[in-house]
């Protein structure tokens, strides 16, 4: 692949990044869901952008997942973490919250991953 094409759509995303970070932020009442995929494994976390802080993080390479496949990166993966999340929010005590796709399409890994927070009753 073009290191060009590789540029201008890491570039894009940035782009994308940044325009969503203006309009969202995380407070008290709604923390700031936070989702990031790198070539290996997947991550998440919650932000508190009131006071400046995370909360929880959350990962694939987590030993609580019980994710039996070395692939840590799938949209399998992506949909056991987000029941995980899901659950740990309600544990929290977090019922709603401020999702950031962080740049990346709302499809694939990220859509998977959101529907099943939401299917653990979290409001976003």
């Amino acid at each position: 692949m073009d290191r060009k094409l590789v540029r201008d759509k890491e570039l894009r995303r940035e782009v994308r990044k940044f325009r969503i970070h203006k309009k969202i932020k995380g407070s008290n009442e709604r923390p700031r869901l936070v989702f990031n995929k790198t070539l290996k494994y997947l991550y998440a976390q919650l932000i508190n952008d009131s006071k400046g802080i995370t909360i929880k993080g959350f990962s694939t390479i987590s030993k609580d997942l019980n994710i039996e496949t070395t692939n840590r990166k799938n949209i399998i993966s992506a949909k056991i973490l987000g029941e995980f999340v899901g659950a740990k929010l309600k544990e929290l005590g977090v019922d709603k919250i401020v999702f950031d796709r962080n740049g990346y399409l709302y499809h694939g890994k990220v859509k998977i991953f959101a529907d099943a927070v939401r299917s653990k009753g979290i409001q976003f």
